[in-house]
């Protein structure tokens, strides 16, 4: 095992990003719920939503996710889907009705599970690199400016004792050079200088065939804390208190081939495994008012999340061409020092408009500004320089949620849509994200049965690596859910 460092913006965008999760209903009108309540999901959007329940109330929600990635690289194209079951929402809340004559006419408290992100997702990225980017470049990024000695194994050292060393003393940039020095990638300018810093590639100019594999699974998820009240007839105020868990695998796999003249590597496989666990705390404070019998409305805010996260990583390199066959393999477990990571905070306005018992419409607008994403302590050089890049690469994004519902005897006719902007300032490394919805619930008295269909599409320009190999696969992302949800009046 060795202890280094490695995180960079990737991270930090993955764990400040929800989907829309939760009840059948709550995902019907795409999550456009900051101004209703009454719903288990609600509450998770805003606190006060708890207060809007007559009575006590539970849910519990099943979901099938499909998601479909179009890829495409250079000449290259490819297609492949990811399709998981899960139970992602359940919960409670119970009322109690005050008894005399106060203006606090009552009390909610609550739990409540949801699942607010799934990380099950795979694509492939096949093609002719045309734009003379190899792999090389990588391993040089790493290596440049590091003497010679310092990634390198000594005499009487084994490749695995020489990782571990260097992962240790030096940390994951060195751990990098190194394997480009020993799989013969890189050659020093002065093989006989210790101190040598300078490098060049014994890859030569041309085309490359790659092969890019990317698997990822996992969720991210809270249990809610939740108090509210209602004060007289028309005000409703809540807080949540939100226990949140990360666990995060992720693989990817790169082939490389070259037949250019002068190249003393021809093959290139490199390996890097990923796996994540964590958790956190956010707490949420919201409000609901009824400015008359059919309007109401809303304001939330999401304090930000503070993560204590612990990485594992693993490796593998192998080589050929005119020095044969090389494999290093170190199977070395990298452990990264438990770090701390705070995601930004949200504000979200709501508007609603209810037709007695017929129907509603509901509008919600939120702003989340990504670039205030930070890995702490700040103090640290590394984690200081990864936060200047976040900084400069990410930035405020709106996200606008409309929906509606229409009520025929016990059935209900439900349907929505969502636009969210890009985190990041350029508008396409992650591309902005168009969504809808469609649902039907039946009403059977003291219990309800929801069914929902929705999707969303988003464009990402993707880099293969955030260092050296840089140019990225366009990968068109379709995900689709199936949602199900039983509630019932305790």
């Amino acid at each position: 095992m060795s202890t280094i460092y490695a995180q960079d913006i990737t991270d930090a965008l993955r764990y400040s990003q929800s989907e829309i999760q939760g009840t059948a209903r709550f995902r019907a009108l795409s999550g456009a719920f900051g101004a209703l309540g009454g719903d288990m999901s609600a509450v998770s959007a805003n606190p006060a939503g708890s207060a809007v329940f007559s009575q006590s109330h539970a849910s519990f929600t099943v979901s099938n996710v499909d998601t479909k990635n179009n890829t495409q690289y250079f000449n290259g194209l490819g297609t492949s889907n990811e399709s998981n079951f899960d139970i992602n929402q359940g919960g409670a809340v119970f009322v109690f009705a005050s008894k005399n004559s106060s203006p606090w006419r009552k009390f909610t408290v609550g739990i409540a599970y949801d699942r607010t992100n799934n990380y099950d997702d795979n694509w492939f990225a096949k093609g002719t690199n045309t734009n003379n980017q190899s792999i090389d470049l990588y391993f040089l990024d790493y290596a440049d400016g590091k003497r010679l000695d310092e990634i390198s194994a000594f005499d009487d050292e084994s490749l695995p004792e020489a990782y571990q060393d260097i992962g240790s003393i030096s940390g994951f940039e060195h751990q990098q050079a190194f394997l480009g020095f020993e799989s013969f990638i890189l050659e020093p300018d002065d093989i006989n200088d210790d101190g040598n810093t300078t490098y060049f590639s014994n890859l030569a100019d041309g085309d490359f065939e790659h092969d890019y594999s990317y698997f990822a699974n996992g969720y991210n998820g809270k249990i809610t804390f939740n108090v509210a009240t209602q004060y007289k007839d028309n005000l409703y105020l809540g807080l949540n208190l939100n226990s949140h868990f990360i666990n995060y695998e992720r693989s990817t796999l790169l082939f490389e081939d070259n037949n250019n003249a002068g190249s003393q590597i021809n093959f290139i496989e490199f390996e890097n495994n990923l796996s994540t666990v964590g958790n956190g705390f956010s707490f949420q404070l919201g409000g609901i008012m009824k400015l008359s019998p059919e309007f109401r409305v809303g304001l939330t805010y999401d304090s930000p999340i503070w993560y204590n996260i612990e990485e594992e990583t693993t490796q593998y390199l192998a080589t050929d061409g005119v020095n044969g066959f090389i494999e290093i393999n170190p199977q070395i477990v990298n452990i990264y020092p438990r770090y701390k990571l705070q995601t930004p905070a949200k504000i979200t306005g709501s508007l609603a408009y209810v037709f007695n018992k017929q129907g509603l419409i509901s509008f919600d607008y939120s702003i989340k500004d990504y670039s205030k994403t930070e890995f702490r302590p700040t103090n640290d050089a590394f984690f200081a320089d990864q936060n200047s890049i976040i900084a400069n690469t990410l930035t405020s994004a709106a996200t606008y949620r409309i929906g509606g519902e229409y009520k025929v005897k016990q059935f209900s006719f439900r349907g929505g849509y969502r636009f969210e902007e890009s985190p990041y300032a350029n508008g396409f490394t992650v591309g902005d994200l168009t969504g809808y919805s469609l649902g039907l619930g039946y009403n059977f008295g003291n219990t309800k049965l929801d069914v929902t269909y929705d999707g969303w599409n988003r464009t990402n320009e993707t880099p293969l690596y955030n260092v050296g190999l840089t140019d990225a696969a366009v990968i068109d992302r379709t995900n689709s859910n199936l949602t199900l949800s039983l509630s019932f009046n305790i």
